[in-house]
């Protein structure tokens, strides 16, 4: 039997730092890979989380790099304290954005 292999969207994430003085702005850029459409899962709480759209689409980023960062690292001291919340939020979120968003 075959496995299945999975495959991962790949995204490049630079963020500029927007300062008069452009000769010195610093920029960091990364790449990462997601399981997850980010995109499709900014567009999902745009439509049903109730936030403002610039909020949403930062909301969004935030947790594609954060859960996955969460899950594994779970058992870590400077996570584990916060992953019972972290996976609360999530379970909030995800049932509130599926019952406003008719898929």
């Amino acid at each position: 039997m075959l496995s299945k292999m999975r495959k991962d969207n790949e995204y490049r994430i630079t963020i500029e730092e927007v300062s008069a003085d452009q000769t010195a702005a610093k920029t960091l850029q990364f790449t990462y890979q997601d399981r997850e459409d980010v995109f499709n899962v900014v567009e999902k709480l745009k439509q049903g989380s109730g936030l403002d759209e610039n909020v949403a689409t930062k909301v969004g980023v935030a947790l594609r790099l954060l859960g996955p960062v969460m899950m594994q690292n779970r058992k870590h001291p400077l996570l584990s304290d916060f992953m019972p919340h972290f996976k609360q939020f999530m379970h909030h979120l995800k049932s509130t954005v599926k019952a406003t968003v008719k898929q």
